[in-house]
């Protein structure tokens, strides 16, 4: 591991130059995770009655190493903090409150859990990671041995205890029986790695270099083990993960995202036939349990998986008095034609769970090339896992909505109506996955729980593979929202193009049909129901000259979506159409097609814009949000609807 630390330039106080060696530590997968590690600097300052004290700058609880700024630090009375390592007991909760007594801005984030630790070493800049090399040789029969013979005098060593007040308490006695004057750091038993010293960047350079030397370390412990190749991944079945996916959010009450992974080292691991004795030994680090449970489930069968979550909790809850059981559904899922899954209440849970088993796969074969890899006791994990602190922390990365863990299916999303209900389902917890002929829809959201697919959705091949795609990032469907259409040219009867006729009933009628089709075996095994919701056209019900090949096949497309309704409500799936009319922030209204309707009307164009009863410009978010309302749980008991969006037409009417 070598130092990337760069001078972040000569007007940098401590504390900006603490949060550029935060950065540098957060930026690599293989020292932080997803929220973990902190560091800290401690400053001179002088109080309001202008005495001076000590201020110890700390990493605010939930921030995140690698995008923290200046805010995402909190400011504490050092002395305050650090006399709290002089009391032999103390709940956490106690230390929490105490924690925030000692804030001097009430407004900045909760201190870190870990703020004791960082006040009671005595240096000036303290950082921590959860660095994969050194917990390769912590979690070992004989690690605390192993971590004292390679490391000698330059760190102290903690045995295993809680995050909280325990683990504060336990390094401030083990700090001040064993630091001499070679000591750089500190290693926490199954937990972690403190480096410190005068400055952050000599803190950053200590932790570079103690992780450089476990990984040597573990580079010439490591016996030769037989290379395991990855297999060649199963054909993908989609609707047996659907399915599983919805028994694990049976098993968890709520529906769950399930994400598949299969490239080289997981497919590796997972077809290891020794796979069950490594990854059954518990997690890394104890908090990892949190997103990844004690242990994955091996293939399929939840209730099996369930029931021993039920008794692991049975077993250990009397270690934490009136817990509550957590769902018992697995976090990973490890099988032997799917490859391995990872599932959570919403995109972030599962791709946290995913990057956290990542790492634990290669903790495990390092620790099992240098004698067995061997994770705390279970009572342990259990500890970490229904601790309050941390499920506070769980619950506070969050962020539910209403359609959380579920997924829709959006045709036409590249642009308009489609890419506007892309936005709307995302905006209310859902994972999205875009269809469009134009390469622009994969492009169409940055958000992580949006994946863009160009499909021509006139080949039912490719409409399969996109499904495919579908149910492989997110774990199955529960929505569609069908935008995908095309307006030909307009053309009187008299005038009548075959071509645009058949070009439009492929697309607008053919294709809907197809996917409908196609989609059918994911919807009926949804959680909560399938939904689909059909973005039709006031020309369904009030056709205009020239457009005959546009409504006939709006008016098919629709006519399919009532049949869909009637065949498939006894299965729980619900299907509704929206008609939108004049909604003019689309592709399909050029700023000269506008100007020259508005002046066959002899209109402004903002007038042409609000040509309805009640006088208003309906937009694309307007249809997105009508859309959203007939998926959501307030159409609950409708299905079979017509809904016009368009601001009130008297021909509809």
């Amino acid at each position: 591991m070598k130092s990337l630390w760069t001078d972040p330039g000569p007007d940098a106080d401590l504390l900006d130059r603490c949060v550029h060696a935060s950065r540098l530590l957060g930026s690599d997968p293989d020292l932080v995770l997803h929220g973990g590690g902190n560091t800290s600097v401690k400053m001179p300052d002088v109080d309001p009655y202008g005495d001076p004290m000590e201020v110890l700058w700390v990493k605010g609880s939930g921030a995140d190493l690698a995008t923290i700024e200046r805010s995402g630090f909190t400011s504490v009375d050092l002395r305050r903090v650090a006399r709290m390592a002089d009391v032999e007991t103390m709940t956490d909760l106690a230390m929490e409150s105490e924690l925030r007594r000692s804030q001097l801005d009430p407004t900045a984030p909760a201190p870190s859990v870990e703020a004791m630790i960082h006040a009671v070493i005595p240096d000036t800049a303290v950082q921590h990671t959860h660095a994969d090399a050194l917990l390769a040789i912590s979690n070992t029969a004989d690690g605390e041995r192993a971590i004292r013979d390679i490391y000698g005098s330059s760190v102290v060593v903690v045995p295993y205890a809680r995050s909280g007040f325990a683990i504060g308490r336990a390094v401030a006695l083990a700090h001040a029986a064993e630091r001499s004057d070679d000591t750089i750091g500190l290693v926490l038993m199954n937990h972690g790695l403190f480096s410190f010293g005068d400055s952050p960047r000599e803190a950053y350079e200590r932790m570079i270099g103690l992780v450089t030397i476990a990984e040597e370390h573990l580079e010439s412990a490591a016996a030769p083990t037989p290379r395991i190749e990855a297999s060649d991944p199963a054909p993908f079945d989609r609707l047996a993960m659907a399915r599983l996916r919805s028994e694990v959010s049976a098993a968890a009450g709520r529906p769950f995202i399930m994400a598949r992974h299969v490239d080289a080292e997981t497919l590796s691991f997972t077809s290891d036939p020794d796979v069950r004795k490594l990854a059954g030994r518990g997690p890394v680090t104890p908090d990892h349990a949190i997103w990844t449970k004690y242990e994955p489930m091996f293939g399929r069968d939840v209730d099996s998986y369930a029931d021993w979550y039920r008794a692991y909790f049975e077993a250990n809850r009397e270690r934490t008095p009136g817990a509550r059981m957590l769902d018992p559904a697995p976090r990973v899922v490890i099988d032997g034609e799917l490859g391995l899954l990872t599932a959570g209440p919403d995109v972030r849970s599962a791709d946290i769970a995913a990057d956290i088993y990542r790492h634990t796969i290669r903790v495990v074969r390092a620790a099992d090339a240098i004698g067995g890899y061997d994770a705390l006791p279970e009572g342990d994990i259990f500890d970490l896992e229904y601790w309050e602190l941390e499920q506070a922390k769980l619950g506070l990365g969050r962020a539910d909505g209403e359609f959380a863990g579920e997924v829709a299916v959006v045709t036409g999303a590249a642009s308009g109506i489609g890419r506007a209900c892309a936005r709307e389902l995302i905006d209310r917890g859902a994972a999205v996955v875009g269809l469009d002929v134009s390469p622009e829809v994969v492009d169409a959201s940055d958000d992580a729980g949006y994946l863009g697919v160009p499909c021509d959705l006139t080949s039912r091949e490719a409409t399969s593979h996109a499904l495919d795609a579908a149910v492989d990032r997110f774990g199955g469907v529960d929505m569609l929202v069908a935008s995908a259409g095309l307006f030909p040219e307009s053309s009187p009867i008299a005038a009548h193009d075959p071509d645009a006729w058949r070009t439009a009933m492929s697309v607008n009628v053919d294709a809907f049909v197809q996917i409908l089709h196609l989609i059918h075996p994911l919807l009926r095994i949804a959680p909560r129901g399938g939904r689909v919701a059909v973005i039709g056209s006031k020309n369904v019900q009030a056709p205009g000259p020239g457009a005959s090949a546009y409504s006939a096949s709006k008016a098919a497309a629709n006519q399919i979506a009532r049949v869909a309704a009637l065949e498939w409500a006894p299965e729980g799936i619900r299907v509704n159409s929206v008609h939108p009319d004049a909604v003019f922030d689309t592709a399909l209204w050029t700023d000269e097609l506008l100007a020259s309707r508005a002046e066959k009307y002899g209109m402004t164009i903002d007038e042409y814009k609000r040509r309805n009863l009640l006088s208003i410009e309906i937009t694309s978010a307007d249809v997105a949000a009508v859309v959203a309302a007939t998926l959501s749980d307030t159409f609950r008991s409708v299905t079979g609807a017509h809904i016009p969006i368009d601001g009130g037409n008297d021909r509809v009417i």
